[in-house]
């Protein structure tokens, strides 16, 4: 069942009426095809009209929607001959990180992402995609058997941050999400990252600093969430909005300030919408990617690598 957002109910009154015409036409004579297809134009220019000028809050909603396509949702989608692999192989295993070995059309390859599960049980299972320090040491392990074994790497991001409490603290949250992005800094081989939702904190760039860092068109990319920002400078958790436009967290501003390296078009009306094909396109770009970074030696790779996130902050804000 479609979930609105607050900015969508325009959308979801028109289909909502299309719902009931619909029915009414299933239980009698009347054809009312001409009227259903009317709205059916009338939805579609609201969703141009309404996603072709989203605010950075906005996004940030859009980025967050319960229906929107997860980092499993993608594997099995994209990806055929998928063996998870589970444990750090000093704690525990963290649901909140999944990830293994994969067959991306025809190449053999290692893939690890945030996921934040479905539905209620899901959700609390996988932590809400919030890793504790396990999860980081166990993308280290898999980022490590990947780059031993001359697999190309790709990882999907999409979680509102590291797990913040007592317990991660305790076992060495900041240690693990460091040594995990030094582990993406020393791979050898081609890995592409795709910010397939929310990419939060240390918590998305432990798993983010790629060869090629995609981003989908409504997904969000920040050091803090908006309302957490919010909170910190306002003292005003209700000011996100505000926060969010501050941040420059959207796909088109990290392209202009050069953080991000391609942004993947969404299905009109965002990739919750139409998660097959919001899928399909995230698929072609990762071959895309990984067809330019096939065949590099891998020492130039991780030079470039090192080089493009040293030389970050160097365009202004403008």
């Amino acid at each position: 069942m479609q979930a609105y957002l607050d900015f969508e109910k325009p959308i979801a009154d028109l289909e909502s009426k299309i719902e009931e015409l619909r029915h009414l036409s299933s239980e009698g004579e009347v054809n009312i095809a001409d009227e259903v297809a009317k709205l059916h134009d009338k939805v579609e220019r609201l969703l141009n009209q309404t996603y072709g000028k989203l605010t950075p809050w906005q996004k940030a909603q859009v980025a967050r929607h319960q229906n929107r396509p997860h980092a499993l949702s993608y594997i099995r989608e994209l990806f055929d001959d998928y063996t998870p692999l589970s444990g750090d192989r000093a704690f525990a295993e963290d649901s909140a990180i999944v990830g293994g070995l994969a067959r991306f059309r025809g190449r053999s390859v290692g893939v690890i992402g945030n996921e934040k599960g479905d539905g209620t049980d899901g959700r609390v299972r996988h932590n809400f995609g919030m890793a504790r320090p396990e999860g980081y040491r166990k993308a280290q392990r898999l980022m490590s058997l990947a780059d031993r074994f001359r697999l190309p790497l790709i990882t999907l991001i999409d979680t509102p941050g590291a797990y913040p409490g007592i317990d991660a603290e305790a076992r060495g949250q900041a240690e693990a999400i460091a040594r995990s992005i030094e582990t993406c800094i020393s791979l050898k081989v081609p890995f592409v990252t795709v910010i397939i939702g929310e990419g939060g904190s240390g918590g998305a760039i432990a798993l983010a600093v790629a060869d090629r860092v995609l981003m989908l068109e409504h997904a969000i990319y920040s050091v803090i969430s908006p309302e957490g920002c919010a909170s910190i400078l306002w003292r005003d958790a209700e000011r996100a909005a505000d926060a969010a436009a501050a941040l420059r967290l959207t796909a088109q501003d990290l392209f202009k300030l050069g953080i991000i390296d391609a942004i993947v078009p969404e299905p009109l009306g965002g990739a919750h919408r139409e998660p097959k094909a919001a899928m399909a396109v995230v698929g072609q770009a990762i071959e895309d990617a990984l067809s330019e970074l096939t065949g590099m030696p891998g020492a130039e790779l991780r030079l470039k690598r090192r080089q493009k996130f040293l030389g970050m902050g160097e365009k202004g804000l403008g």
